[in-house]
């Protein structure tokens, strides 16, 4: 096949317009935006986890992922005469301009904290419908990252804490308060103690400039990397990893730490 296209972002925008041709790909043309959403954070993962891996080859090709994510995304809002890849190219371009005067316009500013700053006041502005700056907090984020960003917000309108020891003191009452819940046994009051525990280990970690998300995913694949240390060396005694004591399986753990 030969493709009209030279250069390699509108060669994309070409090979997306096939895919989804009459002469193209059944699974392709059978797709909408809709069931398209699961694909596209799948892609957004991959390429976190290949910055988190600091895997540079894998970051081309899953940052291609999902670059291609948006192109079939674009194609499809085209083909129902809705916007096309180029008024999506145009209107992030816009935005940015618009929201970086202290760059592209006269504007002067102190320090990453008045960018900041300033860009929620552009944003307000430009976004006037909203009726609380937290609006702007996408519904479907993961749990974690969504109080993130909601304390974020709450922060740079002034409601926080002045110092770390206080948001301390508080994750110290909210554990006391999971803790009779517990007593209580009460299901609900423990789920909601559970909630705020959580959301106040957030806190800590935005006071501390520490990505919870980032804190607990490297905490996660630090268990994985343990456990498969275990599965490891329950293969070479010759057992199963279920017919093991909570003793040995201890014991493998620790020295899992050393490896």
């Amino acid at each position: 096949m030969k493709f009209k296209q030279k250069r390699s972002l509108y060669l994309l925008k070409e090979v997306a317009s096939i895919l989804r041709g009459e002469e193209g790909c059944a699974w392709d043309r059978a797709q909408t935006s809709q069931t398209l959403k699961p694909y596209l954070i799948e892609e957004a993962y991959e390429v976190y986890d290949a910055i988190e891996k600091d895997d540079h080859r894998h970051l081309k090709e899953e940052l291609g992922d999902l670059l291609y994510q948006i192109y079939a995304h674009a194609q499809i809002a085209e083909e129902n005469n809705l916007f096309t890849i180029d008024d999506v190219a145009n209107a992030i371009t816009e935005k940015l301009i618009r929201r970086h005067p202290h760059v592209f316009g006269d504007e002067t500013v102190s320090g990453k904290d008045e960018v900041i700053a300033k860009w929620e006041k552009i944003k307000k502005r430009e976004k006037s419908h909203r009726t609380s700056i937290l609006d702007g907090v996408p519904a479907h984020l993961p749990a974690l990252l969504k109080a993130y960003r909601v304390q974020q917000k709450a922060s740079r309108v002034g409601f926080d804490w002045d110092r770390i020891r206080d948001v301390v003191v508080k994750l110290d009452e909210e554990i006391g308060e999971f803790k009779d819940s517990i007593t209580q046994r009460n299901r609900q009051r423990i789920e909601e103690e559970i909630g705020d525990i959580l959301f106040t280990i957030t806190n800590v970690s935005r006071f501390l400039e520490i990505n919870p998300e980032d804190a607990l995913y490297k905490t996660v694949d630090k268990f994985i990397r343990r456990f498969k240390f275990i599965e490891s060396e329950a293969l070479k005694s010759g057992k199963e990893i279920e017919d093991m004591s909570l003793e040995e399986l201890d014991s493998i753990w620790e020295r899992s730490k050393g490896e």
